[in-house]
């Protein structure tokens, strides 16, 4: 949660950040750890209803497309964006997820002019059980179980279901972990929606789309040598040292991989993010910055900050930066940071 939101408590902050499509520990591979669904063998086809889930190690059966759809907050716009990407929009009554930028022209005009449900919003910047119930969904999606917590005031899956609401916890997300999440993740979440609302040859056209361009780039920075890349966000705070919001594991990662690049700060850290101090920061070869702005109005201001601060770095002296939004997180256009940062990164190959 940036710092020009509502002032929250350090925790508070730290644990809506967790959300962000890179939350906070372990790994999870399999469909249950890791969110990620399967049709059931048993009487499914792979057109038509029923469709059946496994979401988390729970069965989520869908009779026909959903036609109220909320969209939980998360710190995320994963969720919002893949629905939109798949001519899904008008399937939403209520959507808390905005970055108020996108590397997807239209995009963050697209999701400002989505219903909101016209909610009041709990701390956890989300929406409250009772709220919830009365938008009276038939999905709700979240970034990760999190949003169906009944300590954080959301509703359960379980009161979700017994008003004949399902609900959808994201690829990696089951237990608020997606430090292990790929690209792959985001290719699921489409597969998934495309699914439940008789959507997958458009998700699949999407799907090809990505991985064309990403293959494309791949295959012009191959061989090249791999800079050391900082990837952290602009004006945020999650810990108690000068640089808490630097990235270190999660699907970040899997992108700089595929653009050529390699994350100078993926041992700093077991978890998805590492709390530096100024002296590590300072003391660590950074080649490029990509900066990551989350509802924040000039994320090159603060790159350009950092680089004047750090004059000792190789990216400072070549003055090598890219600002990203959307396209860095779990979604359907990580094909874009790809392109963004190959292009940053080798300018002569790509």
């Amino acid at each position: 949660m940036p710092s020009h939101r509502p002032a929250v408590t350090a925790a508070a902050l730290a644990a809506t950040v967790c959300l962000l499509a890179t939350a906070c520990g372990g790994s999870s591979s399999d469909g249950k750890a890791s969110g990620r669904s399967t049709e059931a063998a048993a009487g499914a086809s792979t057109s038509g209803y029923p469709v059946t889930l496994d979401n988390c190690g729970r069965e989520v059966t869908f009779e026909e497309p959903p036609g109220r759809v909320v969209v939980m907050n998360g710190a995320s716009v994963a969720e919002v964006s893949t629905l939109l990407a798949l001519g899904l929009g008008d399937r939403i009554v209520a959507n808390q997820q905005t970055y108020g930028m996108s590397e997807v022209p239209g995009r963050a005009a697209a999701i400002k002019k989505l219903p909101t449900g016209d909610v009041t919003l709990n701390d956890a910047y989300d929406i409250p059980r009772e709220a919830m119930l009365g938008l009276r969904p038939d999905l709700v999606l979240s970034t990760t179980s999190y949003g169906f917590d009944e300590k954080n005031g959301f509703a359960t899956r379980d009161q979700l279901e017994d008003v004949g609401a399902n609900s959808y916890v994201s690829p990696q997300g089951c237990d608020q972990d997606t430090s292990q999440m790929t690209v792959a993740d985001s290719y699921q979440l489409l597969r998934d929606m495309g699914k439940v609302f008789d959507a997958s040859d458009k998700a699949e056209q999407v799907i090809a789309a990505s991985e064309r361009s990403i293959a494309a780039v791949a295959e012009k920075v191959q061989g090249e040598k791999k800079p050391n890349v900082m990837v952290l966000f602009s004006n945020m705070t999650m810990g108690g040292n000068d640089f808490s919001s630097v990235v270190a594991k999660g699907i970040y990662n899997d992108i700089l991989a595929k653009a050529g690049g390699s994350n100078a700060f993926e041992n700093a850290s077991e978890t998805s993010f590492a709390d530096l101090s100024k002296e590590k920061v300072a003391a660590t070869d950074v080649d490029a910055l990509v900066v990551i702005g989350y509802n924040d109005p000039d994320p090159a201001a603060y790159a350009k900050k950092l680089l004047k601060e750090f004059p000792q770095w190789p990216a400072a002296r070549n003055n090598a930066y890219v600002t990203l939004s959307d396209s860095m997180y779990l979604g359907p256009s990580n094909d874009l940071a790809v392109r963004r940062i190959a292009e940053m990164l080798h300018p002569d190959a790509v």
